[in-house]
């Protein structure tokens, strides 16, 4: 029979008491300790078995749960008899910033503060034992949800220097979702603030801790050194590219095979693999996403269960209000290609407004893509990757997020949608001038008024909607010339009572053209100039199924324009 699956459960403790479904990753214990290194960093993706890793190492090294052998016998970690008798015999300090979140930084700060206020409380029985000593009483009083910068930045080391005297031993320090505040703060914009206080928190914690025995970070991104890690030369960072505990975190094919074999599953291997594998862990591919895999274990049913626990707020803010090369890239991904881009794993939150490389690197490490090909560029010393959609969950995640940036409008939108199949031209302009005019500013990036924004970032958003929204009936092709104001996109017809379409995107420019009626002559002459419809014709659609249409804009201003093969 196979055994229930708890959905959602981070307690190793419950989930090995219950018997429920557990896939066995105690060797990520021995990997570790036998590493050796002082502080560990490990990103993964969210949702990818981080949580309850850090639990399971709790619960092996805690002196709270000392001689609890039944939490690990028959697992990996068992077999060796040296680690029987290392586990339950080590003080551990365990916190998580998975729900530090505010939308300013006096919030946030409190709640750190308050988080390690409760860690101390835990740990209250030091007091009554005596073990703190007279000159230490004030600073252990001072540690509040309220305690000044001094107080808050060495509250952690302290805390190592209590438990290590009470123990004669030296304390592992775990921190889960370290870059959860960190990620809230690029958003809402207290980015500084925060960066400053939590480097002097991580300096006094992980790198000038003389009670300090070892220590595990997780998040989901590689913030830079310079913005809190600086002078952390003791860390060792572990990403999705690195070959350290490659199996540790995800489930591998042999995994997710044996378990679809116990659920009776076994006939949906391929629609399985096709709905959530494709994340890539060093030299390990074909790794799956957990969270998906046991809820389709549990309810037997195909969703995007991964891609639904998060709003995605940054991904959707990201490429909402990119350049138009950040559009045209996601073009490229929705239509199974790759995209060819350097990047650094290091994530420099400052640089994702103005530098793509630093959205892919978010999107990497995100599990949003994955690496199809690497590349070491030795001329130039650096990293290349060609970058693919990790696989259907998230194609559909990003399909749905482009849904939404015209949800606010659907009923302009889908009438511009209407009248486009329908070869209205007149509803055409009616409707788009009022899309324009309603989400224009919707793509700013915020830092500029809307009214001297690039029409780029609203057009190239625009032709993303169109290649969501018409998928089911046409294959969405465009075809960029370099320069600033160009675009053409064919909408190849799947049907044959569909008529093909070309589209022409042009900028109005009062140096060429002295009308936006000319800038539409122009984009309609660009179209029979470079004769568009050759490769329409090609395929076997006539000349009188082929429509074309010229889209002028001036700010939020749009004038099309039509011309048919008769």
């Amino acid at each position: 029979m196979a055994k229930t699956i708890g959905i959602g459960t981070q307690s190793f403790e419950k989930i090995r008491e219950y018997d429920y479904f557990y896939v066995d990753k105690t060797n990520f214990i021995r990997e570790w300790w036998e590493n050796g290194d002082d502080v560990t960093l490990i990103t993964r993706p969210r949702r990818f078995g981080k949580t309850l890793t850090m639990n399971m190492i709790e619960t092996f090294f805690s002196v709270n749960y000392a001689k609890r052998e039944d939490i690990f016998k028959d697992l990996s970690i068992w077999q060796e008899e040296k680690y029987r008798k290392l586990q339950g015999t080590w003080p551990v300090i365990s916190l998580s910033f998975a729900d530090i979140k505010g939308f300013d930084f006096t919030t946030v700060r409190k709640q750190i503060c308050q988080l390690i206020k409760d860690l101390y409380d835990k740990f209250d029985f030091l007091l009554s034992e005596g073990f703190i000593k007279k000159g230490e009483l004030e600073f252990y009083t001072k540690v509040s949800s309220s305690m000044e910068n001094y107080v808050a930045v060495h509250s952690l080391r302290m805390l190592s220097l209590y438990l290590s005297r009470y123990y004669k031993k030296n304390v592992i320090i775990l921190l889960d979702e370290y870059d959860t505040p960190m990620q809230e703060a690029y958003v809402c914009g207290y980015w500084e603030e925060l960066a400053g206080f939590i480097r002097g928190l991580f300096n006094s914690t992980f790198k000038t801790n003389p009670y300090l025995e070892r220590a595990i970070l997780t998040g989901i991104t590689r913030i830079s050194k310079e913005s809190i890690f600086s002078d952390l030369n003791n860390l060792e960072v572990v990403t999705t590219t690195s070959e350290k505990y490659e199996s540790s975190f995800g489930f591998t094919q042999e995994e997710v095979s044996k378990a679809l074999e116990e659920y009776g599953l076994s006939g949906q291997q391929e629609k399985v693999k096709d709905w959530y594998d494709g994340f890539t862990f060093g030299r390990l591919t074909d790794v799956y996403n957990p969270w998906s895999i046991i809820n389709y274990l549990e309810k037997k049913k195909f969703s995007a269960y991964w891609t639904n626990t998060s709003s995605n707020a940054l991904v959707g803010k990201l490429l909402q209000e990119g350049n138009s090369g950040v559009k045209i890239a996601m073009e490229d991904l929705l239509n199974g290609k790759a995209f060819h881009t350097r990047m650094d794993e290091q994530i420099v939150f400052s640089q994702l407004e103005n530098r793509e490389s630093a959205i892919w690197s978010l999107l990497l490490a995100s599990g949003y893509l994955r690496v199809e090909h690497h590349f070491f560029d030795e001329e130039r010393g650096r990293d290349e990757y060609d970058l693919v959609l990790t696989n259907k969950e998230v194609r559909l995640m990003f399909e749905e997020m482009i849904e939404g940036w015209f949800a606010r409008d659907t009923q302009k939108y889908n009438g511009f949608i209407k009248a486009l199949l329908q070869g209205d031209c007149r509803a055409m302009n009616h409707y788009m001038n009022r899309v324009a005019l309603e989400t224009f500013s919707f793509f700013d990036s915020g830092k500029r008024p809307s009214e001297s924004t690039e029409p780029e970032r609203f057009y190239h958003g625009f032709v993303l909607g169109l290649l969501v929204e018409l998928r089911n009936r046409y294959v969405v092709i465009s075809n960029r010339e370099s320069g600033f104001g160009r675009y053409d996109v064919m909408l190849e017809p799947l049907q044959k009572e569909d008529d093909a379409i070309i589209l022409e995107f042009k900028v109005y420019d009062p140096d060429e053209e002295q009308t936006l009626l000319d800038t539409v002559k122009s984009a309609l002459t660009q179209i029979q100039e470079k004769a568009y419809a050759a490769s329409l014709e090609a395929k076997g659609i006539s000349r009188k199924r082929i429509r074309s249409y010229g889209f002028a804009f001036e700010g939020k201003k749009v004038l099309i324009g039509e011309d048919r093969y008769v």
